[in-house]
């Protein structure tokens, strides 16, 4: 604070500080203080609203705990989102080291054109060119069914189709954190464990990895959170048996019309998040200030 204060002076760092103040209060605090709000209420009509009815309960939270199919699909969507976030890893890692410690200017120049312009696109056409890919009679299965792999296509909709969807949608913010992290990793360290007769392995797990963990964490926590809250992979890319919890708070909201129960859904969503995060942070030793770096 002192640092803003000596660097823009008193009046440019005060409106500075006013307005993030201002946008987190507006669009941080109020929504969640109003969710907070409709979560605990039950949903009347609007001539009960303020009678003797409306009064303060843990009933909308309790409907989510009896509800056996859609405490499934809560723990489903966690598990999933998990998932998620492991490929979406597991994909990028390699991209990422390519990038910081061995692609030349020219080849990251090109890399980073190719993964940055197709997001310029909406998200939604973006899936909906994964809906088109695996469609029954898409080209994925046309390819397939030319080089003799399969005899006849396959219906890639469902679970399979949300994970390629979501890894597609979400490989930016896991792969930028972990090339940002690699890139300061000084090539002297890689040559030192070679020359010791490290593996890549070996190196990778010891050397770049603990390096790396701040991106790796920054990663997996944009990651997971955005495949959490996610509507338009699951809605276009899934099936019956492939709900996401998002589709079920839609619902609620849009077409049950009861927006206290919506509300007391994407609280508890919002919560267990904030979870999974912190055991994210505390898994890799980092704070919320390695992950705003």
């Amino acid at each position: 604070m002192t640092e803003l204060f000596q660097r823009f002076g008193g009046w440019l760092a005060s409106f500075f500080i006013i307005l993030v103040a201002i946008w987190l209060v507006g669009m941080v605090v109020a929504p969640n203080l109003m969710t907070l709000d409709y979560a605990l209420r039950p949903n009347l009509p609007p001539a009960q609203i303020g009678g003797p009815d409306d009064s303060y309960s843990l009933s909308n939270f309790a409907y989510l705990a009896n509800e056996a199919v859609h405490r499934s699909i809560f723990f489903k969507t966690i598990w999933a989102s998990g998932v998620v976030t492991l490929t979406t890893f597991v994909v990028c890692y390699p991209i990422a080291f390519w990038m910081a410690q061995r692609a030349t200017r020219t080849q990251l120049s090109l890399a980073l054109m190719a993964l940055i312009i197709p997001f310029f696109v909406n998200e939604v056409l973006r899936t909906l060119g994964w809906y088109i890919i695996l469609a029954y009679r898409g080209p994925l299965n046309a390819a397939l069914l030319g080089i003799g792999m399969i005899d006849r296509p396959i219906r890639w909709q469902g679970d399979f189709g949300v994970l390629a969807g979501m890894v597609y949608a979400y490989i930016l913010f896991m792969l930028l954190p972990i090339y940002n992290a690699i890139e300061s990793l000084e090539k002297a360290q890689l040559e030192a464990a070679r020359d010791l007769g490290a593996p890549v392995w070996r190196t990778h797990l010891r050397v770049v990895i603990p390096h790396a963990k701040a991106g790796i964490a920054t990663g997996c926590v944009f990651t997971f959170m955005l495949a959490a809250g996610s509507y338009v992979a699951p809605a276009l890319l899934g099936s019956p048996g492939s709900r996401w919890f998002t589709e079920i708070i839609y619902n609620w909201f849009f077409e049950g019309g009861d927006w206290n129960r919506g509300a007391a859904y994407a609280l508890v969503l919002l919560l267990l998040c904030l979870a999974v995060v912190l055991i994210t942070l505390r898994l890799f030793r980092v704070n919320l200030a390695d992950v705003a770096k």
